[in-house]
């Protein structure tokens, strides 16, 4: 069994050292708290070198900032650079507007990579992108009648505008007894009515027959454990029927 490879941060240094030097530039460790920096012409390159990206590394990072735009933090290359939480990580080093390095040390000759270069960050490009997230965020926020939900709140179950949309159909259908999707549209369940009694997530609908549709046993049983939306719904419901 191979011993696992023990990494200090002094052997991030000498990799970058030896690109920045081929690059033209003069480079020194430990200068004023720096671990490294690299100087040609009027540029002043600054590296801070550590085993994790912590947030101690980017405020030390940022402080740097003002001494320079050009300040780049290195680690160790993680082993995982496909995952979720590297690519977050990365869109933060951006949004800091820092450079990130990553150095591989695990061959007899180490290899680093250039992750991204510090520059100017594009807010409004930034927002641009994801404009669809903000449009299923405010839909979302839209489609729920109140605030059930305790922000922060870990493994609970989540109160979301689908669900509410369930609810709400539940209730006219306990109020009202069977109705068609086009009778429940009009009583406010809103265009997704159809799709919510066809996959019947919770099976809170029984299909009485085509395009006809009640609440199920299970529904009528569900429904007792929202007391305030089953109220806030039944209070808009129209006690007459819908007209065929």
């Amino acid at each position: 069994m191979s011993e696992k490879i023990k990494i200090l941060e002094s052997d991030l240094y000498k990799p970058i050292q030896k690109h920045f030097t081929k690059e033209g530039y003069k480079v020194n460790g430990e200068v004023k708290d720096c671990d490294l920096t690299a100087v040609k012409g009027e540029d002043l390159i600054i590296v801070e070198l550590k085993l994790n990206l912590t947030v101690d590394l980017l405020i030390q990072a940022t402080k740097r900032q003002r001494l320079t735009d050009l300040v780049y933090i290195a680690i160790p290359r993680p082993k995982n650079m496909r995952s979720r939480r590297w690519k977050d990580i990365c869109h933060l080093v951006r949004r800091l507007e820092l450079g990130l390095i990553t150095v591989s040390v695990a061959n007899k000759i180490p290899k680093i990579q250039f992750i991204q270069h510090p520059e100017p960050f594009d807010l409004d490009k930034s927002k641009r992108n994801s404009s669809r997230k903000r449009k299923s965020l405010l839909a979302e926020i839209e489609g729920r009648s109140a605030d059930y939900n305790v922000g922060g709140s870990n493994k609970t179950k989540i109160m979301t505008a689908y669900k509410e949309n369930c609810i709400r159909i539940a209730c006219c259908l306990e109020q009202c007894g069977p109705l068609a999707p086009k009778d429940l549209m009009t009583m406010g369940t809103g265009d997704k009515t159809q799709s919510i009694l066809s996959k019947n997530y919770y099976n809170w609908f029984d299909r009485v027959e085509r395009g006809i549709y009640k609440i199920s046993d299970k529904g009528k049983r569900d429904l007792e454990d929202f007391p305030e939306l089953k109220q806030h719904y039944l209070k808009e419901i129209t006690k007459q029927e819908p007209s065929n």
